[in-house]
């Protein structure tokens, strides 16, 4: 039990001073504030390309080529048509020519007017019309054939459309939707996966500037290495935390604003295991992410002795993490397949996949077996990571990593 206590107390020690070492530094400010600065130029790029997408949008017209008695009719079916459609789906503006003598070559004509952009022409009479429509207008050429049967039978009651008072009533659901708990579901890895690859891969250069300094191997003489493995993964997950707890403060602040039609588009998101469950699963299973990725990425970075070398390293560490966030995110839309239970078992990807799990399925004991087989691969990862450094640098005295020493 003392040779416990004494790793525990040993482990800790590391883990308090690299997390001291990276908080305390003016580099780590703006590591915290690198989401602001990431979404600052986000936002002015997304501002830049919605302002031209709307001066393109606001010059898109969708053109009916009737005579002008119908002009008004047809107007009135468009008004009443778009009143279903939300305004981002809603199609381009109507605009009613009169028919010139050759309507076929009026229509062709339009699409190569300077004053608008039109997306579909009809023309014809409404019963046969003919549509011309653009490269992306096929859907517009679909809601001018509505327009034309709209318009029909509007002459065809001599008062237009009937107009129907209908009685509506909001009805909240008792369980959750099947759409709503795929939503939680993909929300949860992409959460996991965002934070992860956001957070995880400082872990690979914490081992190459000790390398540098020779710092190790002091270390590595007064406590095992297993040791400053896990107190080091253990350090930088406290800095992890340190960033999720200030910007989920943040963040859920700024959701307290928001307008109760905005708050609305969260209100479907309805995970099978319960909202206070799943919070509790999703942070569980982000630490066991996060420890997993972050001890595989030790024991490799922990090979590397320059920053050009861990650059290196940066890519493949980067495909692995989207490749673990592909995978889980196609067993999250298919809970209960052999792929999702290929993407729960095997290791790297199981924090992800159970995350989606804890939203589609409501049963508890799963995520028993399965936080406790990720905490056993947390240990493996470790021991083998500090195995390899042991036999593979500190016994050789090679600075070099192991993939050049096995081409020697």
């Amino acid at each position: 039990m003392s040779n416990a206590r004494r790793l525990i107390r040993q482990t800790l020690t590391i883990a308090r001073r690299d997390f001291v070492a990276t908080v305390f530094t003016p580099i780590f400010l703006l590591f915290l504030f690198a989401p602001l600065i990431m979404g600052s130029f986000g936002a002015i790029g997304g501002a830049g390309a919605a302002a031209v997408a709307d001066g393109a949008s606001d010059k898109t017209r969708i053109v009916a080529i009737v005579p002008d008695r119908l002009a008004r009719p047809i107007a009135e079916v468009d008004t009443r048509l778009r009143g279903v459609f939300r305004q981002e789906e809603a199609p381009p503006a109507l605009m009613t020519l009169t028919p010139s003598a050759d309507p076929a070559a009026q229509a062709r004509a339009a699409f190569e007017s300077k004053a608008y952009d039109a997306s579909a022409v009809l023309y014809g009479p409404l019963d046969r019309p003919t549509i011309l429509y653009g490269l992306r207008g096929a859907r517009t050429a679909d809601y001018l054939t509505l327009l034309a049967q709209g318009t029909l039978a509007a002459e065809a009651l001599d008062g237009g459309l009937p107009r129907v008072q209908a009685t509506k009533t909001s009805v909240t659901r008792t369980t959750g939707s099947q759409g709503g708990q795929n939503r939680s579901a993909f929300l949860a890895v992409f959460g996991i996966f965002f934070l992860t690859l956001f957070l995880s891969g400082q872990v690979v250069g914490t081992m190459a500037e000790e390398r540098s300094n020779k710092v190790i191997e002091i270390l590595a003489a007064a406590v095992p290495l297993e040791s400053v493995f896990l107190g080091k993964l253990v350090g930088m997950f406290g800095v992890a935390l340190l960033f999720v707890g200030f910007w989920g403060t943040v963040v859920g602040q700024a959701l307290s604003y928001l307008p109760p039609a905005a708050a609305a588009a969260f209100g479907d998101l309805s995970p099978a295991v319960g909202a206070p469950t799943f919070a509790l699963l999703f942070a569980a299973y982000f630490a066991m992410a996060y420890l997993l990725l972050g001890s595989v990425f030790l024991g490799v970075g922990a090979q590397a002795s320059t920053m050009r070398e861990i650059q290196m390293l940066s890519l493949p560490i980067t495909v692995l993490q989207v490749g673990m966030f592909a995978l889980s995110s196609a067993a999250a839309g298919r809970p209960g397949s052999w792929l999702a239970t290929v993407a729960e078992v095997f290791p790297l990807s199981s924090p992800f996949a159970m995350a989606g799990h804890a939203a589609n399925s409501p049963d508890l004991w799963p995520h028993a077996l399965a936080l406790a087989w990720q905490a056993l691969w947390v240990a493996i990862f470790v021991t083998l990571g500090a195995r390899f450094f042991r036999r593979g640098v500190l016994q050789s005295g090679s600075a070099r990593p192991f993939w050049k020493r096995a081409r020697a």
